[in-house]
C-alpha cells in the first residue's frame, strides 16, 4: 500500500473552482466536530470551518483549565470521565462559561495562565497555518483544499448558515479511531501497519523542514490508505522548540501510553513494545537532524 510519506511529492496545488461543489449547497451540512479554534461542518466529501471568536476561545481555555483542575481532585475514572464529556455537554459548559465571563470581573478569570495559554494558542495557530500553506499545500500530507467564490451554506446548529470560500477534503475517520476499530476487530497486523505509516508520515514532515510538537493521534486523519495532518497548530520549524520537544520525548518510557494507545493495545503488549522501540529509534534528535533538508544552523533554525 502507498503511504502518505511515500506519496507526499506528487499532489497538485489546491484547486480553484468557478463555484462551490453542489453537495455543499444542496442540503444542511452536518456538524462534524470542533476544536479550540474552529467548528467543522461536513458534506459527503468536503468540510468547511467556522472560526471561533476570541471570546469563545478564551472561554474554552478557562473551561478546560477548570476541568483539568477538577480531574486531579476526583478519583480515577470519575476524573477521566469529567474531561471526556461529549461535545454537546462541552458546548453547554462553554456557553455557561462565556455568560459568567460577561458578568464576573475580568481580573478574576483572565489570569496570567489563561492569558499565556491564549497567546501560545494564537501564535502557534497562525504560524502553523502559514507553515502548512508554504510547505504542505498540494501534498498528500494534508487533505486537499479547494477554493471558490464566497458561498452561503446551511449548517446544523447555531448560527444556521455560513459564508465560506474554501473547503477541505473530508477524512474517513481520525487515526486514533481507525486504530481503535482495528483493535476491536482483532486486526492487529493491519493496526501495526498503520502505526508504521504514522512514523513514515512524521519523517516526511521532517524532510520538508517541519516538526509537529503536538503529534496526538486525534490530530491525524485517514483517507484511503493515507494518513493526513488535520490540525496544523503544532507545526514548527524553530529548532529550539524541536529540541525542547525531543528532550521531553527522551524521558518518555512508553510512547504508546503518551499517545493514548494504552487501551487500544491492552491485549497486545508485544505490539506496544515494538512500537515503543520503533518510536524511540526514530523520534530523536539524531534522526530528525538526518532527515532535515539542511543542517539546522545553515537553515536559520538554531533559535
Amino acid at each position: 500500500m502507498r503511504s502518505g510519506a511515500q506519496s507526499g511529492q506528487g499532489r497538485p496545488r489546491p484547486r480553484v473552482l468557478a463555484q462551490a461543489p453542489q453537495e455543499l449547497t444542496q442540503g444542511r451540512l452536518k456538524r462534524l466536530g470542533e476544536g479550540i479554534g474552529k467548528v467543522v461542518y461536513a458534506s459527503e466529501h468536503w468540510v468547511v470551518k467556522r472560526e471561533r471568536s476570541p471570546s469563545e476561545i478564551v472561554a474554552l481555555i478557562v473551561l478546560w483549565k477548570a476541568l483539568r483542575r477538577l480531574e486531579r481532585l476526583l478519583p480515577g475514572r470519575w476524573g477521566r470521565r469529567l474531561v471526556a464529556r461529549p461535545a454537546r455537554q462541552i458546548r453547554l459548559l462553554r456557553l455557561l462559561t462565556q455568560a459568567a465571563m460577561a458578568v464576573v470581573p475580568k481580573s478574576i478569570w483572565f489570569t496570567s495562565r489563561v492569558r499565556g495559554a491564549w497567546r501560545i494558542y494564537h501564535r502557534r495557530n497562525v504560524r502553523g497555518e502559514a507553515l502548512a500553506q508554504t510547505h504542505l499545500a498540494g501534498t498528500s500530507i494534508v487533505p486537499e483544499r479547494i477554493s471558490f467564490p464566497p458561498t452561503r451554506v446551511r449548517i446544523g446548529g447555531w448560527p444556521g448558515w455560513l459564508t465560506v470560500s474554501e473547503a477541505t477534503e473530508r477524512v474517513e475517520t481520525t487515526l486514533y479511531q481507525r486504530l481503535a476499530e482495528l483493535a476491536r476487530a482483532g486486526r492487529y497486523d493491519e493496526l501495526e501497519r498503520w502505526l508504521e505509516r504514522f512514523l513514515e508520515l512524521r519523517q516526511a514532515g521532517w524532510q520538508r523542514g517541519l516538526f509537529s510538537v503536538d503529534a496526538h493521534l486525534k490530530n491525524f486523519g485517514v483517507i484511503g490508505d493515507r494518513i493526513v495532518l488535520l490540525d496544523t497548530g503544532g507545526l514548527t520549524n524553530r529548532w529550539r522548540e524541536i529540541e525542547g520537544r525531543l528532550a521531553y520525548e527522551d524521558v518518555v518510557a512508553q510512547p504508546h501510553v503518551q499517545l493514548g494507545l494504552a487501551p487500544v493495545l491492552a491485549k497486545r503488549p508485544d505490539i506496544a513494545r515494538r512500537f515503543d522501540a520503533r518510536w524511540k529509534a526514530i523520534v530523536n534528535l539524531e534522526v530528525v537532524r538526518r532527515h532535515w533538508p539542511a543542517a539546522p544552523e545553515a537553515s536559520g533554525l538554531s533559535g
